[in-house]
C-alpha cells in the first residue's frame, strides 16, 4: 500500500485540495484499515468535480484496486471495482456485447464518483447514471463492509451518497444488449422554435443536447438516435439546418476530440458521449456549473436566463440544455421530477464566475432549481434542503452509517447538513 503526495487540484485546475495524505490501497483489507484509522477521509475519484465534495484530511484513490469486471448475462448486470472509469469499463462491455442505458458527456469520469453525484447524460426516457445501479458494496467508517441491493430498505438513499456514507468498493449496474447509434448536429435553432416545440425537439432522438451562448439563436442541437428505433427527424429540425462537417460544442474548437457525427452509425459507446477517450474533454480550461429545473418550469427558467445574457456571455464558453428522466433516489437532482439540466461551461475566471453564478442562483430560485452536486455552486443547506423531500432521511442514514463523522467534510456540512 502506497501513500503519496496529494494531487493539488482537480482536472481543470479550479479547485485546490486541502488533504495532507493520499492513500493508494491495493486490497479491500487495506481500504478497511485506512478508513477505520482516519479521523477525516474521502475517496478521490477522477477529479472531475468543481468543488470540495471529495476533499478531506486524508484521501483514498481506488485506482490500484482490481477492477474485476464481471458481466452476468442472465441477470443483465455488470459488477466492477470502485476505481474504474467509464472509458475502461466500456472496453469490457463492448467485448461482452452489452451496453449501459446512458453515458455522460465524457467517458473519462469514474463510475463511483459519477453515481455518487448523480451525473447524467440526456434523454427524456433516460434517468441519470445512478439509476443503473442495482447493487453496492461499501466500507463504512468503522471499517465494516456492507452490501445493499435495489429494493432493500435505504438503498435509494445509499446510491447518490455524495461520498458521505463510506467508500464504495464495488458497484453492480444494469446492462442491456449492445446497440448502435448515429448522431447529427443541427445549427441555428431559433428561440421561438425551441419554445413552440420544446418537447418535440428534446425527444427527437434517444439523447438530445442543445448548445447555446444565449445569442439570437441556439448554436447547435446534437441528436443521438438509436439505429434500432425509427428516425424522428427528416430534413431540417424546425428550421435548424443539418451541419455538413463535424462540430465541437464550443464554437471555434477543433472537433477531433468529439465523437463522430454526420449520421455515421457506430457503437453506443462511441456516440452517447460528446467526447472520446484519449483526448481532453470540453476545453479543459474551464469552470462548470449546472442546475436541474423541473420540466414544468423549464421554459420560463430559460427565458429568465436569457434576460441575463449580456452578463453571462462575456464569461461563457457554452451552455448545454438537456432532459433527464425522474427517479426515486433520495439525493438525486431528478428525484420524482422529469428535469431539464441547464449547464454552463465558464471561462476560468473564478471571481467573476462566482459573482455570475450567485446571480443565476438568485434568478432560478423561484423555479426549484437543484444545483448539480459535482459542479460549482454557492447555495447552502438552508436553500437546498427544501428541494429534497428525503433529505432528513438521508441525514439520518449518514449518521447511522458514519456515527463518528469521518466522511462529513466541510463541503457536506455547508451544503447538505447545515444546522443538523
Amino acid at each position: 500500500m502506497a501513500e503519496i503526495s496529494v494531487p493539488e487540484r482537480n482536472w481543470a485546475g479550479t479547485y485546490t485540495y486541502q488533504a495532507q495524505k493520499l492513500h493508494r490501497p491495493r486490497t479491500i483489507e487495506q481500504v478497511q484499515q485506512i478508513v477505520a484509522k482516519a479521523a477525516s477521509v474521502h475517496v478521490l475519484g477522477s477529479r472531475h468535480s468543481f468543488n470540495g465534495i471529495a476533499d478531506a484530511s486524508e484521501l483514498i484513490t481506488l485506482e490500484d484496486l482490481p477492477a474485476n469486471v464481471l458481466v452476468e448475462h442472465e441477470a443483465h448486470t455488470v459488477s466492477l471495482g470502485g476505481g474504474i472509469t467509464y472509458g475502461n469499463l466500456i472496453k469490457t462491455l463492448n467485448d461482452e456485447e452489452v451496453a449501459l442505458h446512458t453515458l455522460a458527456s465524457l467517458p473519462h469520469i469514474s463510475v463511483a464518483g459519477a453515481v455518487a453525484t448523480a451525473a447524467h447524460g440526456s434523454g427524456v426516457t433516460c434517468g441519470n447514471l445512478a439509476t443503473a445501479v442495482a447493487g453496492l458494496e461499501m466500507v463504512t467508517s468503522s471499517g465494516e463492509i456492507i452490501k445493499a441491493s435495489r429494493g432493500e430498505p435505504d438503498f435509494d438513499g445509499m446510491v447518490v451518497g455524495l461520498g458521505a456514507l463510506g467508500v464504495v468498493t464495488r458497484i453492480t449496474l444494469d446492462v442491456q444488449p449492445a446497440y448502435e447509434m448515429k448522431q447529427q448536429v443541427f445549427e441555428g435553432l431559433s428561440w421561438k422554435a425551441l419554445y413552440d416545440h420544446f418537447d418535440e425537439i428534446t425527444s427527437c432522438g434517444y439523447s438530445v443536447s442543445i448548445f447555446t451562448r444565449w445569442g439570437q439563436t441556439n448554436d447547435q442541437v446534437w441528436v443521438k438516435s438509436r439505429m434500432d428505433e425509427p428516425d424522428r427527424v427528416e430534413g431540417d429540425l424546425f428550421g435548424a439546418i443539418a451541419a455538413t462537417v463535424d462540430r465541437h460544442p464550443i464554437a471555434g474548437l477543433d472537433p477531433t476530440p468529439c465523437t463522430p457525427q454526420l449520421g455515421r452509425p457506430g457503437l453506443w459507446s462511441n456516440r452517447l458521449p460528446h467526447f472520446r477517450m484519449g483526448y481532453t474533454p470540453s476545453s479543459g480550461q474551464e469552470i462548470q456549473s449546472e442546475y436541474l429545473v423541473p420540466r414544468r418550469h423549464a421554459l420560463v427558467a430559460i427565458e429568465t436566463l436569457r434576460a441575463l445574457a449580456d452578463r453571462i456571455q462575456p464569461l461563457l464558453q457554452v451552455s448545454e440544455i438537456r432532459r433527464v428522466a425522474a427517479d426515486r433516489l433520495w439525493m438525486s437532482m431528478n428525484y420524482e421530477e422529469d428535469c431539464v439540466g441547464i449547464h454552463f461551461t465558464w471561462k476560468r475566471e473564478p471571481d467573476a464566475v462566482q459573482e455570475m453564478v450567485i446571480q443565476i442562483e438568485d434568478a432560478l430560485t423561484p423555479f426549484e432549481a437543484r444545483p448539480h452536486w459535482g459542479k460549482a455552486f454557492y447555495a447552502d443547506a438552508a436553500a437546498i434542503a427544501p428541494l429534497y423531500q428525503r433529505r432528513s432521511d438521508f441525514v439520518r442514514l449518514v449518521e447511522r452509517l458514519d456515527p463518528r463523522g469521518a466522511f462529513r467534510n466541510a463541503w457536506f456540512k455547508t451544503h447538505v447538513l447545515g444546522g443538523n
